[in-house]
């Protein structure tokens, strides 16, 4: 999440372990912050995961193609 972008919340309810929730209270921890962190990447890992399943035979397509007929730069490297 872009920092400084206000979003619109939604109350949710939740069910944790007790002692979790009272470990997290006593440390101060904000749970709404860190489940919205912990949801971010959550949901990144599965947007990639998604679109390489989505992509999965174009990339397997080019990754075919380079192998039998190299990249178009390679006859401009000097390394």
């Amino acid at each position: 999440m872009q920092e400084g972008i206000k979003r619109k919340k939604r109350a949710v309810n939740l069910s944790i372990d007790a002692a979790l929730a009272a470990e997290a209270k006593e440390a101060g921890t904000n749970l709404s912050a860190l489940l919205e962190r912990a949801l971010e990447l959550e949901l990144r890992k599965h947007r990639a995961e998604k679109w390489r399943a989505e992509n999965r035979e174009a990339t397997d397509s080019m990754n075919g193609y380079v192998k039998k007929h190299g990249l178009w730069s390679d006859k401009y490297r000097t390394w």
